[in-house]
């Protein structure tokens, strides 16, 4: 793509997505990219890198002033494009390891953003941190700035399968980091991944006892993806480490559903649980919701994805490249797309059969007559071999039941025609 066609998208979005932002009661959030890590762990193919300082505006000392130059270019190009700016409904600091950078920083990049747009009261911000990048103080600090919740990888407590995912921090800090969220009244949640090469079922209750010890307002857990080009796979593919096996990986599922609903957690997306005993859809993550309920959001950093009305555009990889354009007044992004029809159809049916809100079936319609029979057709027989909930679906929703959710991938793949 050429820079012609890249800055175009910023300094003229298209018509229809002005009249479709103010016009309607979409929302607005912002997720904010820190691609730097104290390792690179063994499974991750993130946009993440080692090295501190990779040039101006790429390091860990000058990255927050980076980042505020970018979001004065976004509010700048949406008040051009005739879009109205509005207030952030969340905010996400996602990596890498947002919090290997001062909580001051992270602060200062956050109080930016709501002079430039202004927040929800009450809006949801995040940051991701590993258990050995916080210390009490910065967690103050955090909660100080307007943070009011942070989201931990811990993966695992268990030393053997951290070791295989090369992750370098030490279990017993999860505890303290947990600690210190809870005094400084911060919502928490923690990360695991299941289906390590190596991890037995009772490795995996064994972390699952961990995190049920720490009670977080939130639990996501993910099947390992082994990711080409990452260390792991070719460590697998010498032999080091036998594959994953999907098998395991649906016991230790169906172990997670079990261990969480009994704790009072209640399944709001397929890898996520929320503490919610009363039925009252509390500590669900609003960011990630927004992502799935296909919201807006503006993506800062290095190799950060943008999306407003069905547009959609990325930055520039690299720290360095994203900061040079940043720093001289350069569109960041280096490419976007308007998703057909087709596509956004597709989209539509793969996040929605991931929700416990479900999928509406009037969606299966936006298609000509004989497809969207043939959809139609198709989740009557899923409702018919239990993978999507009978009664729902009579209300017109498509909600996967607890086999479905093992079986997602092949919902999706039913209802959308392939």
């Amino acid at each position: 793509m050429s820079q012609t066609e890249v800055s175009s998208i910023h300094q003229a979005m298209p018509e229809f997505v002005a009249e479709t932002v103010n016009n309607t009661e979409r929302t607005f959030s912002l997720y904010v990219h820190v691609p730097f890590c104290l390792t690179r762990c063994g499974y991750c193919d993130f946009n993440t890198y080692i090295s501190p300082d990779m040039g101006p505006g790429a390091s860990h000392d000058s990255y927050a002033a980076t980042a505020i130059r970018e979001l004065e270019f976004a509010a700048t190009t949406l008040e051009k494009s005739g879009i109205n700016l509005k207030p952030l409904h969340s905010v996400f600091f996602g990596g890498g390891t947002p919090t290997l950078l001062p909580a001051e920083d992270l602060a200062a990049i956050l109080d930016r953003a709501k002079e430039l747009f202004g927040i929800r009261p009450g809006a949801e911000v995040t940051t991701e941190a590993n258990p050995d990048s916080l210390t009490q103080q910065s967690v103050a600090t955090l909660a100080e700035g307007g943070f009011n919740r942070i989201s931990m990888g811990m993966q695992s407590s268990v030393s053997h399968v951290l070791q295989v995912l090369e992750r370098t921090h030490n279990p017993d800090n999860v505890i303290a980091a947990a600690e210190w969220i809870r005094a400084a009244e911060l919502e928490f949640s923690l990360d695991l991944i299941f289906g390590t090469p190596g991890e037995s079922l009772a490795d995996w209750h064994q972390s699952l006892d961990a995190v049920l010890a720490q009670r977080p307002d939130h639990v996501s857990a993910y099947g390992l993806i082994v990711e080409e080009g990452t260390k792991l796979a070719a460590q697998i593919r010498r032999g080091v480490y036998p594959n994953t096996d999907p098998d395991d990986q649906a016991d230790k599922y169906l172990a997670t559903e079990q261990r969480l609903s009994e704790a009072g957690y209640r399944w709001y997306e397929i890898s996520n649980w929320a503490y919610d005993p009363h039925n009252q859809e509390t500590h669900q993550s609003q960011h990630n919701l927004a992502y799935w309920r296909d919201q807006d959001w503006w993506g800062i950093g290095p190799g950060a994805h943008s999306h407003l009305a069905g547009v959609r555009w990325w930055n520039a990889k690299h720290p360095a490249a994203y900061a040079s354009r940043v720093l001289a007044d350069i569109s960041p992004a280096i490419g976007h797309e308007i998703p057909d029809a087709d596509a956004r159809l597709l989209e539509k049916i793969m996040l929605g059969v991931r929700l416990a809100e479900g999928l509406e079936v009037s969606v299966l319609k936006e298609q000509d007559p004989e497809d969207a029979q043939r959809a139609l057709t198709e989740a009557q027989s899923l409702a018919t071999q239990g993978l999507i909930e009978a009664k729902a679906f009579e209300q017109g929703r498509i909600v996967p039941t607890l086999r479905g959710r093992l079986l997602d991938d092949a919902i999706t793949r039913r209802l959308a025609g392939f």
